[in-house]
C-alpha cells in the first residue's frame, strides 16, 4: 500500500504536486484542480538499482536510470496492487499511462542516474 506524503512544496504554477509512498515505489504527481494528471515521475527499486519512469502530457515518456528490458509490464502489475488505495483520479490516470507504456516499445532514455529535486529525496518520518 502506498502513503502520501504530506507538505509537499508547491510552486506557483497553478499545478498541484503530491507524493506516495511505499517500500518499492515513489509516485510524483503533478494535477489540476480539476483532477487532470499533467505530469508524473513512478520511481522504483531504489533499494537495488532506481529508476523512472516519467510521463508529461505535453511531451510523453521518458525512462532513467540503467534500463532493462521492457520493465513495464511488470512495474504496472505491481503499482496496480501498490495503488489500490490512491486517489480513483490518480490510480486510474496513472495505470493507464502504464499501460500506454508497456505497449510501446522506444523511450527515449535521458540519464543513466535518477535524478530528484531537493523537495524529493527525503521521505518524512522514514528515517
Amino acid at each position: 500500500m502506498m502513503r502520501e506524503i504530506r507538505g509537499v512544496a508547491q510552486d506557483e504554477s497553478g499545478v498541484q504536486r503530491r507524493w506516495f509512498h511505499n517500500d518499492y515505489f515513489d509516485l510524483f504527481v503533478w494535477h489540476t484542480d480539476q483532477g487532470e494528471t499533467v505530469s508524473f515521475q513512478l520511481c522504483y527499486g531504489a533499494d537495488t538499482n532506481e529508476r523512472a519512469l516519467e510521463w508529461r502530457k505535453d511531451h510523453g515518456w521518458f525512462q532513467d536510470g540503467k534500463a532493462t528490458p521492457d520493465p513495464a509490464e511488470p512495474i504496472a502489475s505491481r503499482f496496480e496492487l501498490a495503488a489500490r488505495e490512491l486517489p480513483v483520479s490518480i490510480r486510474t490516470a496513472v495505470a493507464a499511462r502504464l499501460r500506454e507504456y508497456a505497449e510501446q516499445v522506444s523511450v527515449t532514455s535521458r540519464r543513466s542516474k535518477v535524478r530528484r529535486a531537493a523537495w524529493q529525496k527525503d521521505v518524512p518520518g522514514s528515517g
